[in-house]
């Protein structure tokens, strides 16, 4: 089992007032009586108006021959934002590229404009499952991970200029092959997580990625697979993880534990907990993915004051439905709220891949994908997207992120056919807004790509 579930292979919204109701001045000139009413009318009228999310249409991004697949995205403090993915396919003026090739698109104007992809890094063998991420110290420096050379060794890269120029590190060189690195960073602090089957290792640098030391996370770990989720460092340099262990005694049928996972001494040692425990998520054979791909997964984040937040998908009942599940915790990982659902979905319908960011403090944001859109005879996913100011306290209003774009076989105005990757990406750029980047395609093989939508 891989974490990409047996595959070898986020418009400027400024604040308008609405429009005055008609003979809204006469009333407070000739009734004084009525004026505070009114006023406060207004305001919550205001209030409302301003709390219901609006998002732009979702556009491509990326090449549009080939496949696109399992895009992440990180946003920086002056307009920029990144979007690093894995291509299926042929990349011109690159005949030592080997597929797939990692690229990245960049856009300097909060995703209304997109440059050409780029190659990352040209190399003899297959590059996957990206990562990239913005240093929320410096809100400037960018770094971006993935596996190549067989899988067998996670690279690093870091960029002091906004992208222009890249500086290479191997951070973990292997025997064995690995899988779904995690990337999180702050000032000097630089972590890369992997895992190999049940283990799950961390490489830790404390010299802004020059050098890395590798550290087991959980020594005691069943047999199975352990497959990564997240991982972020807070203010106070405190480093965290986040993983679904499954068991090999139940395959990908069994039960599965979410684990968090905290470091307070720059990696060296770690105490974990659980979270959750899921039931087997359905199979989709009919889409041609592999084991668990559906299967219970894990996203964290924290924000500016060290708080920590957690999305997931959960079943309770084994090869049942999955729903998606928030927690927080303000002491460290030590103990979280009660879980909540957060989608709006009636009971029964399928839910997977949770994506998760976090600004100032309590600005959270969370989507998800789900099939509530389906027939019998039809399936169709959606992506969907919630907000909280108040560190999940209240949220705001749901919205369906992703929509019709005519000419693409596999999405209709119901949805999309199958969501291609098994995870995508949440960034919050300088002006406040979201911009999520996820991908959609006909099953689980091809053909597929990757949309950008923003908002908030």
């Amino acid at each position: 089992m891989t974490g990409d579930r047996l595959r070898d292979k986020v418009q400027d919204q400024g604040f308008q007032f609405p429009s005055l109701p008609p003979g809204f001045c006469s009333i407070v000139c000739m009734r004084p009586v009525y004026s505070k009413l009114v006023i406060l009318l207004f305001a919550l009228a205001s209030v409302a108006w301003a709390a219901a999310p609006q998002f732009s249409r979702q556009k491509r991004v990326g090449l549009t021959s080939g496949d696109q697949w399992e895009p992440a995205v990180a946003a920086d403090g002056s307009g920029r934002i990144y979007v690093l993915y894995p291509h299926y396919g042929r990349v011109a003026d690159c005949k030592s590229c080997r597929v797939p090739t990692m690229l990245l698109v960049a856009s300097n104007d909060n995703g209304k404009t997109w440059q050409t992809p780029h190659v990352m890094l040209e190399s003899g063998s297959g590059q996957f499952d990206a990562q990239i991420a913005v240093d929320p110290a410096d809100r400037r420096t960018v770094y971006a991970a993935w596996l190549q050379n067989g899988k067998r060794a996670v690279m690093l890269a870091k960029s002091e200029d906004s992208g222009a120029t890249w500086a290479f590190t191997m951070a973990v060189r292997s025997d064995v092959q690995l899988d779904k690195p995690a990337l999180a960073v702050r000032g000097q602090s630089v972590y890369v997580a992997f895992n190999h089957e049940e283990e799950v290792w961390v490489a830790a640098s404390q010299d802004g990625g020059r050098s890395f030391i590798p550290t087991r996370v959980n020594a005691e770990s069943r047999p199975g697979w352990s497959l990564l989720g997240a991982a972020t460092v807070d203010p106070a340099g405190n480093a965290y993880l986040a993983w679904a262990s499954y068991s090999k005694a139940g395959g990908a049928r069994g039960a599965v534990n979410l684990d968090v996972a905290k470091s307070g001494d720059a990696g060296k040692t770690w105490s974990a907990t659980q979270l959750d425990v899921s039931a087997a998520a359905p199979g989709c054979k009919g889409e041609e993915c592999g084991e668990a791909f559906l299967g219970a997964q894990i996203a964290l984040t924290s924000d500016a004051d060290g708080t920590l937040y957690a999305l997931w998908s959960g079943g309770s009942a084994p090869m049942g439905p999955q729903r998606i599940y928030f927690s927080s915790s303000t002491n460290g990982g030590e103990n979280w709220l009660p879980r909540v659902s957060v989608s709006y979905a009636e009971p029964g319908v399928e839910h997977a891949f949770p994506a998760i960011v976090a600004g100032n403090t309590g600005d959270v944001r969370v989507a998800w994908m789900d099939k509530r859109n389906s027939s019998r005879n039809s399936p169709y996913w959606n992506t969907y997207y919630r907000s909280s100011s108040n560190g999940g306290a209240t949220w705001g209003e749901e919205i369906r992120i992703s929509g019709y774009v005519p000419g693409y076989r596999y999405i209709a105005k119901e949805g999309f056919r199958f969501p291609f990757g098994d995870y995508f990406g949440l960034a919050i750029d300088n002006h406040g807004d979201t911009h999520v980047v996820w991908g959609e395609g006909l099953n689980y093989q091809s053909p597929g790509s990757i949309w950008h939508a923003s908002g908030r």
